[in-house]
């Protein structure tokens, strides 16, 4: 399994997106190295260091590839909640409907992960049960007693339970060949390098503790569940 880059076809974008943003478009991915950027952060985010890292890019060139993109429109850049001085680059979602499927990735489970497992992990995991065959789990870096009742409500209301899920560690979780989302900037900071690891950048509901903190970081994971169920196929372990 690796996650390095390939390139991506372009699809055509929506009717109500016009021709010349369309044009502008295609004219930014048409540069190899910005079609490799865009690609690595199609299933998660990353800060341009770790882009870096996974296009094999100077920093330099880094920089300017991103401008260009955020130029374009294609990309935002999102300060991290753990650590305020990292910024993570993610793909604008009105630019995600004109890019191709990402990387096709292989993998016997995919596991969730945020700090506490107590919602953006167990939400995840939930939602990926609905929208893949490869099974799913979930586990925390500093896992909590119980599933937050903000979750659990935020799950009934989409037709979810987590009422019999627990909270886990992760090294109770993980197994040999496991694809490791972070939903989170905490546990993704935390975690040792992984090629085998994707990050999104998901803002904790408990922090503001509302209703509609936890349905903003469920819309938020269910269209990245729904786009990296399209890139993951099953794999038997070793």
């Amino acid at each position: 399994m690796s996650t390095h880059p390939h390139p991506v076809n372009i699809e055509p974008m929506n009717a109500d997106v016009s021709l010349e943003q369309r044009s502008r478009l295609h004219a930014v991915l048409a540069d190899s190295a910005r079609l490799a950027i865009t690609d690595a952060l199609r299933t998660g985010d990353a800060s341009p260091s770790e882009l870096g890292d996974l296009v094999g890019m100077r920093s330099n060139l880094v920089a300017y590839h991103l401008r260009v993109l955020e130029e374009a429109g294609v990309i935002v850049r999102v300060r991290s909640e753990a650590d305020h001085r990292r910024v993570y680059i993610r793909l604008r979602p009105e630019a995600l409907s004109a890019l191709a499927p990402a990387t096709l990735l292989r993998t016997p489970r995919v596991v969730f992960v945020c700090t506490h497992n107590t919602a953006r992990s167990q939400l995840a995991a939930a939602l990926w049960e609905n929208h893949s065959h490869v099974p799913a789990a979930s586990a925390g870096t500093h896992p909590g007693p119980r599933v937050h009742e903000g979750a659990l409500v935020t799950a009934r209301r989409h037709g979810l339970s987590l009422s019999s899920r627990t909270t886990a560690h992760v090294d109770e979780v993980l197994r040999e060949g496991d694809l490791i989302v972070a939903v989170c900037d905490s546990a993704h900071e935390e975690l040792p390098p992984s090629r085998q690891r994707l990050h999104w950048s998901v803002p904790d509901p408990l922090r503001v503790n509302t209703g509609t903190a936890f349905e903003e970081a469920f819309t938020h994971i269910s269209d990245r569940v729904k786009r990296l169920a399209h890139a993951v196929r099953r794999q038997e372990r070793p």
